[in-house]
């Protein structure tokens, strides 16, 4: 397995992050992390590291202009695409598996000999990870809600034969929708699995980054082909998130105002076709189950 982290200036985390990965019960074949011209030590600590571990190597992100000083660098897709440089630079193609993770996240032991487990027991996964719990405002740790079928880009693996039929991973903002999207398409499954859980370090946004964050949500279902109708009802859900009812707006506002600007959707008609086929079905799964639960209300009042 090749794991790769693309970072920058994530000197409070990475050295609990190398610490984690180093006390893995299945260790990675090499562990690549590229450095994207951190400014707080980071670069020192991982270079201290790289002595301490032998399948850690550092790597330098290569010098962009355009990206310097850039205040939302996650719209502008640096981090996958410094992880494809990565992978190039590393070989991919000798290896089973290939993993992005963060440089904020800290697994439990057994999360990779898990992980490649779950991918030896079924031919078809394609794409799969763990979930995410992150500190809360209110103290103490909270999950992050994910659905099954999609894995956190934070920690996501790939095995080989996958990553190939998908054409690698698209250097553009909705990446880490796309690419499981193409992996379904190719009949492929994409999976987060609940009982490997690991820790997200980073500290909590602003109210102004998170609604940022938000709207950058909505402008990745655009770039993805999500209708409006399943983006409105989306909107609802993400209402409830802090700050309440501004981030269900913010996510509105992204996607409208992505549609306004004529951002680049996904230019694949098999790919559009299938993501609305998809969502249509999620749709009528969620209404079939919503009717269910009416039923057994309905019942239970009557008994």
């Amino acid at each position: 397995m090749l794991v790769i982290s693309p970072v920058r200036n994530e000197w409070p985390h990475i050295e609990r992050v190398a610490r984690a990965v180093a006390a893995q019960e299945l260790l990675p074949s090499r562990w690549i992390v590229i450095d994207d011209s951190s400014t707080d030590g980071t670069s020192e600590l991982l270079l201290e590291l790289e002595r301490e571990l032998p399948f850690l190597t550092v790597l330098p992100a290569p010098r962009r202009v355009a990206d310097d000083g850039a205040r939302d660098r996650l719209a502008q897709a640096v981090e996958i695409r410094n992880f494809n440089v990565a992978l190039e630079r590393a070989g991919a193609e000798q290896y089973t598996h290939l993993m992005k993770l963060d440089g904020d996240i800290e697994l439990p032991p057994e999360y990779l000999r898990t992980l490649m487990e779950r991918f030896a027991s079924d031919p078809l996964l394609g794409i799969a990870g763990g979930v995410l719990v992150e500190p809360s405002p209110q103290g103490g740790m909270r999950s992050i809600s994910i659905p099954a079928y999609h894995v956190h880009g934070a920690l996501k693996c790939y095995t080989r034969e996958c990553h190939r039929a998908i054409g690698g991973v698209q250097e553009r903002l909705g990446w880490d929708t796309i690419d499981q999207t193409y992996a379904r398409m190719r009949g492929l499954r994409t999976r987060s699995f609940p009982d490997l859980v690991s820790v997200h370090h980073r500290p909590l946004a602003s109210a102004d980054g998170a609604l940022r964050g938000h709207a950058r949500h909505g402008e990745c279902a655009y770039i993805a082909h999500y209708d409006p109708l399943w983006t409105a009802l989306r909107s609802l859900k993400v209402s409830k998130r802090r700050p309440r009812v501004l981030s269900g707006a913010a996510f509105l506002y992204g996607y409208a105002r992505a549609a306004a600007r004529g951002v680049e959707q996904v230019p694949d008609p098999e790919y559009r076709r299938f993501t609305r086929r998809e969502l249509r079905g999620r749709l009528l799964e969620g209404l079939g189950s919503l009717g269910e639960i009416r039923s057994v209300a309905r019942e239970q009042r009557q008994a």
